[in-house]
């Protein structure tokens, strides 16, 4: 295998979202303000992996101790084969690579308890062994301990990446949750923050009612009309109205929190396509307005995640940023599904170079962190 140009550190980013369905795996190299993503590769979890992460995510109180420990080994083990795949696929070697940055996969986030917290598993141990290279994860904790709600993490890396002196920018990412980031050409400061649903309660609506994991192109939700009185019930949530810093997960936007706003309209029949339509537009109207409301002079917004897939998703947004530029993130030279391992694989360079890797202004934090634990590989 050849080995990379002299001075070039090539990393490794490692990441799972609130879909729980596999692992995004990216191997990237770093120039100034330059992201180049030499290969990547995408794990699926082994179905009966998948279910007991659903499980144990959705209904925490019947997660033991026991149940926690034997799917933070099985998760590392995931990882490390992604990782394995990933150079396998590649053209270079495990030595040839200085870093791993593995997100994990979140079990639970709740940085709003009395006792704030994040739950990230997928033991890195497994992970530094399996592949002898040196792994840093658990990027979220330092935030925490500082104060912070520990995400979102990617806005300092879309700063470092996207930000332009002469237009002002929104970076979203849509996944399970939505997430921005804005970089205004008159502050060095992020706006960022999660804005609630992306794409997991449409997701959960129709694994529910057609047993598929997604909505492949929004066509269900396409098929159906926008139910006013539930989407009024939604909106009204408060943290929708909640100014940043904010963060939120699956624990809060999830089918129990859907059940509860269809029980407010009472013995109302609403038909399951029309659901999904109002969930889409939930998801499209909350992030515009989100846009709008901290940076009403955006000039384009770069779009990255799952929900770029999804042209249904993609047209509402358009229809509520009106006159801005809305697309890809490929547009500038990294492909939208790879963005946030490659994120990843950023904060774990800033790890090795004891650089700060949070934004206050974002997290809440009571100053900027270098986050991440690092373990050491045998390479």
């Amino acid at each position: 295998m050849p080995e990379p140009l002299e001075s070039v550190d090539l990393y490794i980013g490692l990441m799972s979202g609130t879909s729980m369905d596999g692992i995004d795996a990216a191997l990237v190299s770093f120039g100034d303000h330059q992201c180049n993503v030499l290969t990547v590769c995408a794990s699926d979890y082994p179905d009966a992996l998948r279910e007991e992460l659903l499980l144990a995510s959705r209904r925490p109180a019947q997660c033991t101790v026991d149940k926690i420990g034997q799917l933070d080994r099985w998760v590392g083990e995931c990882f490390r084969d992604a990782a394995l795949r990933l150079i396998d696929e590649s053209d270079y070697n495990a030595a040839s690579i200085t870093a791993i940055g593995s997100h994990g996969q979140t079990l639970r986030h709740q940085p709003r308890a009395a006792r704030p917290f994040s739950l990230q598993i997928g033991d890195a141990n497994i992970i530094a062994a399996g592949t002898g290279i040196t792994t840093v994860a658990d990027f979220r904790r330092m935030d925490l301990a500082s104060g912070g709600e520990g995400a979102p993490l990617a806005p300092a890396f879309h700063r470092w990446l996207f930000a332009d002196a002469n237009r002002n920018r929104a970076v979203l990412n849509i996944g399970g949750i939505a997430n921005v980031s804005m970089l205004r050409t008159s502050s060095n400061e992020v706006i960022g923050f999660d804005t609630g649903p992306g794409n997991t309660l449409l997701d959960g609506w129709i694994r529910n009612n057609l047993d598929q994991t997604f909505d492949h192109d929004g066509e269900w939700a396409r098929g159906g009309n926008v139910h006013e009185s539930l989407l009024g019930q939604m909106l009204a949530d408060p943290y929708f109205d909640q100014p940043p810093p904010k963060s939120t997960g699956f624990e809060y936007f999830n089918g129990a929190w859907l059940r509860s706003r269809l029980a407010s309209l009472g013995d109302m029949r609403i038909p399951a396509a029309d659901i999904q339509s109002t969930l889409a537009e939930l998801s499209a109207r909350t992030i515009a307005t989100s846009i709008l409301k901290f940076a009403p002079d955006i000039d384009e917004v770069l779009v990255c995640g799952g929900g770029v897939h999804n042209t249904d998703m993609m047209q509402r947004l358009r229809s509520y940023l009106s006159g801005v530029q809305v697309s890809s993130t490929e547009i500038y030279g990294l492909h939208p599904d790879w963005v946030e391992a490659a994120a990843f694989a950023w904060l774990a360079k800033r790890r090795l170079e004891g650089k700060t890797g949070s934004l206050p202004e974002v997290t809440g934090a009571s100053r900027a962190e270098v986050l991440g634990a690092v373990y050491l590989g045998s390479g």
